[in-house]
């Protein structure tokens, strides 16, 4: 070993340089042989002629480093010179030693040892040998190993075939091992895992080169397919990244695809469920094809002073809208695509505007009520008395109900009377019946058609059941338990008069015309709302009898005949002056 130790690399040169096995550095040959075993002293020997050779220019040149050592080598010369008779003398012991241990002449192998980074320190094959040099810390490049035995090695760095000088560890470039003849050598490129340009050349295996390759070979090719794929995964992450920063950009900075005008013909049903949001209306539509984009709709109804007033409901649009003129028409009541059944509304008014919104011929869905009025769901105390005008009065409940492409007017009376049916069974009404002094349920739900007709707020609502409820009684004697709503005189005619003849209505015998009959009308005169119901199953109990609304929007109770003729004359005579009289 010397001050240089060992290289990081694989074991060097190639197998057939004779400094194969890097039998530590020294700057010189290393001969087989020559290491003694069992910790004998190394001999000396002189330097052979072959060593005193200089070595080629064009070696000079590459390998500068060397010319130095070549010098060494000259100074050296003479002083080996004059050790010549002497190493003679000692070639004779040497024999003798190679006579005790033949096996020497060609050592065997040892297992190497490593040092604490993992490289080979030389100190297995080569310990014996390090110990017993006798030029150890001396000049490495005055040691000259030579063979002092008869037909020892030929000088290989003389012949024209010579391997060059090798290097010190740290100047030697590393090269991959050959592959094997007929083994298929990987495609070059970076995408291969090459590390190097496919067409670097080759070394012969005596050009110096540690490789071992041939100078003429095979050169690496770049694979043409492995840069395409390259290619076309740098074109994908470019392209995809710019495509989204630029939808980015114009989603977050650019205006809202829209489109222009109030569409095409192809009409649409848009339905808004409760408590969407502009943002959930403008996915609906988009999805709808009525507007280009929901962003574009937000917009627009942010724009417009009514767009937050835009209620659920389902809307007959056209495709391709402009996000304005959809706002434009969700925010007009009368296109929503909803039948709305206010409190208080005659069956017939229902009926028609099925028919409307439907494209019904006039009449179709009063006829079918009438005809299917058993097979609709009412309860079983309704609808029995064969006096009724329309079984289904008071059983229509108000509320707003939307209309699809499958909607009928089956479809819609039967979702209205189930909606009523399931409003009385919560309330209770049967079981108020019998509380209240009245025969049947269906006495309840005519009294809160009644207050619904008359009254104008819940407040009246409350003292009007109060009215209907002490005018039946038995003890009336002013009215002689007549109820006297104009509202069912109006029913009977299909009218809403507050001017009529009143000989005229207490001389019409009808059993909805509770100025001609004793107590409740036969049926309902319209569908009571809410507000009606629970005023008239929790009524006032203040004891009134008579009301009057004189300026026609604050109704009047009194609860004597006298107080209540003081009104009727104070209204006859607003009215004169209304009429020009």
């Amino acid at each position: 070993m010397t001050e240089y130790g060992r290289g990081r690399g694989p074991e060097p040169w190639h197998p057939e340089d004779p400094l194969y096995g890097d039998q530590g550095w020294t700057g010189h040959q290393t001969q087989q042989g020559e290491v003694p075993y069992g910790g004998a002293p190394q001999q000396e020997y002189p330097q052979e002629p072959q060593y005193q050779q200089q070595y080629p220019q064009e070696y000079q040149q590459q390998y500068p480093e060397y010319g130095q050592q070549q010098y060494q080598q000259q100074q050296y010369q003479q002083q080996y010179a004059a050790q010549q008779e002497a190493y003679a003398l000692q070639q004779q012991a040497y024999a003798q030693q190679q006579a005790y241990a033949p096996q020497q002449a060609q050592p065997h192998p040892q297992q190497p040892v490593y040092d604490t980074q993992g490289w080979d320190t030389g100190q297995g094959q080569y310990a014996a040998a390090v110990q017993a040099d006798p030029y150890v810390g001396a000049d490495p490049y005055a040691q000259q190993s030579v063979s002092g035995y008869p037909g020892e090695s030929p000088d290989l760095y003389t012949t024209p075939e010579a391997y060059p000088p090798p290097q010190p560890p740290g100047r030697r470039h590393l090269e991959p091992e050959p592959a094997e003849e007929g083994a298929e050598e990987p495609e070059g490129g970076f995408l291969a895992g090459g590390g190097r340009d496919g067409d670097d050349d080759g070394d012969e295996p005596g050009d110096g080169s540690r490789g071992g390759r041939s100078k003429g070979g095979k050169q690496k090719k770049r694979s043409g397919m492995a840069c395409l794929i390259a290619a076309v995964v740098i074109i994908g992450v470019v392209g995809g990244g710019g495509y989204y920063g630029y939808s980015y950009l114009k989603a977050r900075f650019g205006a809202a695809e829209d489109f222009a005008g109030e569409g095409t013909d192809e009409l649409v049903d848009v339905e808004i469920p409760k408590g969407a949001l502009l943002g959930q209306m403008g996915r609906i539509l988009k999805d709808a094809g009525v507007v280009a984009s929901a962003q574009a709709f937000v917009d627009a109804a942010n724009n417009n002073p009514k767009g937050k007033l835009i209620q659920p409901g389902t809307y007959p649009m056209n495709k391709k809208m402009s996000a304005a003129a959809a706002v434009a028409l969700m925010i007009d009541p009368s296109k929503l695509n909803v039948i709305t059944v206010t409190e208080g509304m005659r069956n017939t008014k229902v009926y028609d505007a099925i028919d409307k919104k439907l494209g019904k011929p006039a009449g179709t869905t009063k006829e079918i009520a009438l005809r299917e009025a058993k097979n609709l769901g009412l309860p079983a105390w309704a609808g029995n008395d064969p006096k009724l005008i329309d079984p289904l009065e008071g059983f229509l409940y108000p509320t707003r109900y939307d209309l699809g492409k499958d909607s009928t007017p089956e479809s819609l009376l039967k979702e209205m009377v189930k909606n009523a049916t399931a409003k009385y069974t919560e309330l209770g009404v049967e079981g108020k019946a019998k509380e209240l002094g009245l025969d049947n349920p269906l006495q309840v739900v005519t009294v809160a058609s009644l207050v619904n007709a008359e009254g104008k707020n819940h407040d009246d609502f409350r003292k009007m059941s109060e009215v209907v409820y002490n005018r039946m009684k038995k003890t009336n004697d002013v009215t002689n338990q007549k109820i006297e709503f104009d509202s069912t005189y109006n029913y009977v005619k299909n009218q809403s008069e507050i001017n009529f003849n009143l000989k005229e209505a207490q001389a019409f015998n009808n059993p909805y015309n509770t100025h001609f009959i004793k107590g409740l009308p036969v049926g309902p005169i319209g569908n009571p709302g809410l507000d009606a119901l629970t005023a008239t199953l929790n009524p006032d109990h203040g004891g009134w009898m008579f009301f009057v609304s004189v300026d026609g929007n604050t109704t009047t109770f009194t609860k004597t005949y006298d107080e209540h003729l003081k009104l009727v004359a104070e209204f006859q005579e607003r009215q004169k002056q209304k009429n020009g009289g």
